[in-house]
Parts: structure tokens; sequence; C-alpha cells
């Protein structure tokens, strides 16, 4: 699974000009997932992205966690994040995951999210014609692969 975490001050997910979600402060969560993919490595991603230290303390470092803060986040799939471009102009999708298998893994990533923050996750629509509006708060903007493990 890769995922792109933003630090937003607000985000929401828009499909044919109808809000879908809408979060305030905490992380737009990009996800996607790949073909060998499991449920350990949503729960292993879901684990490290509840406890990143990438909210300021009393002295305006970074560190405190989205659950410390208690903020909101919004994970939103996007299968374009495994796209190869090595050769030619035109990305290859191949290790991205088919449909089926990445919308299981999808909703159980949001699960475990939801299970160790406490608090419901938004998300937008699998598979569906999204529009993201975003306020990146920093910028703070983290990848991580748990292919690679960071």
């Amino acid at each position: 699974m890769r995922a792109v975490i933003q630090r937003v001050s607000k985000a929401s997910v828009i499909i044919d000009n109808h809000t879908l979600s809408h979060i305030e402060f905490g992380f737009l969560i990009l996800l996607g997932v790949e073909i060998n993919d499991t449920k350990e490595d949503a729960l292993w991603l879901a684990q490290k992205i509840s406890k990143l230290r990438l909210f300021a303390d009393n002295n305006d470092n970074m560190n405190r966690s989205i659950i410390e803060i208690q903020g909101d986040i919004l994970v939103v799939s996007q299968f374009t994040l495994h796209a190869k471009t090595k050769k030619g102009n035109r990305p290859s999708y191949i290790k991205a995951a088919k449909s089926e298998n990445a919308i299981l893994l999808y909703k159980k990533f949001i699960a475990f999210l939801e299970e160790i923050t406490q608090k419901k996750v938004m998300s937008g629509k699998f598979g569906g014609n999204m529009k993201i509006k975003s306020v990146n708060d920093g910028p703070v903007t983290i990848l991580i692969d748990t292919k690679n493990k960071e």
C-alpha cells in the first residue's frame, strides 16, 4: 500500500457538484492498494499513520499525533499512486490491485483507522470520479509505502 498523507486545515470530496465528505483539521490520505497487499499491510499502515507526530505541541514543534489532537481523517482511493513511468510517456498501473480486492483493503484500512483513533473516518467514493479540495497546512506531506516500511 502507498499513502500520501497531507496535514490539512480542511478537505472535502465533491462528486457531481455535491459534497460527499468534508473534514476540518487533520489528515487527507490518498491511498493506493497494490496487487500483493494484505490486511496486515492495512493494519501496519493505519497504526503508523495514527502515531505520526505531525501536529504542533505547545512549543510549536511537530510532536503530536492525530489521536492526541483528535483530528479528522479523510481517506480517498488513488490507484494512480502505483503508476510506473519508466518506459514511455503513458503510465502503467499493472501493480495496482484490481477493484474487487482493492475495495476490500481500502475499507479494512478505514476500519482499522476508526478502531485505532476511536473516531469516524470520512472517505471518498471508491472508483468514483471525484474532485478533491484541500488546504495543505504547513505544507506537510508524507509518503509511506508498506513494502518499504518507510
